[in-house]
């Protein structure tokens, strides 16, 4: 019998890490299937069957369950599953639903006073069917009502985006209402236009990873991953950035714990990644011209981080693979032009510990490569610990 299990769809480096890091730490791990699965169910109990293999047994067995399903969507219904036949889950799903959208998780941030982007919702999509043929186009409206509070420059994203997609700079009357007309309704962005002010942060953001074990208070790691580059006003790494790490000020770290608390409600055990902006302005601790020129610099060290990152063998020689990469992001770190604009950063973060900005929590980071080399935390740690934490209750 298997008391924690791991439920995913697709193996990827971070579900390999969790199993890596249960095995080492001597927990039995269940797995259970997301995905070209059957989960029937009626009155009288459930099955969970893939065409070759029956794995009911195991998911009746496991009390609690990681979701590590991989869209925002698939944890949704993940979560809602298995809390309807009594298991315990990190995350569960009141998080995912808080989590999966934009609006709600601002919302909440705002009413507990914690520092958000000015953010503008109108509920209203670009593009509305009509009695004739023409599609009605209310982009004109949308950018009224949206340069009215936010001005000429604003950031436009989907609510329930991921990865930086869509997150789009428009600038001037005619700007917002091009990248206007390129919003459309969707899984990504049900109903309406999200708009935010443009935070000048900067080349870097921050992703914070906080936690709470049943019982415990929730926890602020003390070390940020921080994404950074001038490619473009979006530091996410998915569009090509560098990552660096930098130490959270107090006062960062204990805001972060409220905004996961703020995200989680009154559930038990859970892990958030949040998003995070400071807001630089003129406080610069470096010249541009000076960190660009480091960066550059990074490009050859940083190639090669990449490039151990893209080995076929990853899934068969996992832990082979796990050395190799740590190996060349360690190469990139150590170097001079790492450790300078890891100074700025912190320098400027120092300064800037008031005008932090929260704008989003992620309730299923990737963690294995990035967040756990560069940041120095195994986001697989405190998910087991929580797990084993809601398990401690089943005995208690």
């Amino acid at each position: 019998m298997v008391d924690i299990a791991i439920l995913y769809d697709r193996s990827e480096s971070d579900e390999l890490g969790i199993r890596l890091t249960a095995k080492n730490i001597g927990i039995e791990l269940g797995y259970i299937p997301f995905h070209k699965v059957a989960f029937g169910f009626d009155e009288k109990g459930y099955t969970l069957t893939s065409v070759g293999r029956d794995y009911t047994n195991t998911l009746k067995d496991a009390r609690v369950v990681l979701n590590r399903g991989q869209s925002k969507n698939r944890r949704i219904f993940a979560a809602a599953i298995l809390e309807s036949i009594g298991k315990s889950v990190v995350n569960p799903l009141n998080v995912e639903l808080t989590c999966q959208s934009k609006i709600r998780s601002l919302l909440l941030f705002a009413a507990k006073g914690i520092n958000i982007p000015k953010t503008v919702y109108v509920p209203c999509n670009v593009w509305e069917k009509s009695d004739t043929r023409e599609p009605i186009d209310n982009a004109e409206s949308i950018s009224a009502l949206t340069e009215r509070q936010l001005g000429s420059t604003m950031v436009i994203k989907p609510d329930a985006g991921t990865h930086g997609r869509s997150v789009t700079l428009a600038r001037g009357h005619e700007g917002i209402v091009e990248v206007l007309h390129g919003v459309e309704s969707g899984i990504t962005n049900p109903v309406g236009v999200v708009a935010q002010e443009l935070i000048d942060k900067w080349f870097y953001d921050l992703r914070i990873i906080v936690s709470k074990e049943a019982g415990k208070a929730p926890y602020c790691h003390p070390i940020a991953l921080v994404r950074g580059g001038f490619r473009e006003f979006r530091t996410n790494t998915f569009l090509g950035n560098m990552v660096f790490h930098a130490e959270l000020p107090v006062g960062v770290r204990r805001d972060a714990e409220l905004c996961g608390s703020t995200l989680a409600g009154d559930s038990p055990a859970w892990l958030i990644a949040l998003d995070a902006m400071p807001r630089i302005g003129a406080n610069k601790t470096a010249d541009d011209h000076e960190v660009k020129t480091h960066l550059k610099s990074l490009e050859t060290p940083f190639a090669e981080v990449t490039k151990a990152k893209m080995d076929h063998n990853k899934k068969t020689q996992f832990e082979n693979y796990s050395l190799s990469v740590e190996k060349a992001y360690l190469a990139y770190k150590e170097t001079e032009a790492y450790c300078l604009i890891q100074e700025a950063i912190q320098k400027s973060l120092d300064v800037a510990e008031d005008r932090v900005v929260f704008h989003e929590g992620n309730s299923c980071p990737e963690f294995w490569e990035q967040t756990r080399i560069i940041a120095g935390i195994n986001v697989a740690e405190p998910l087991l610990r929580c797990a084993m934490s809601l398990l401690d209750r089943y005995s208690s």
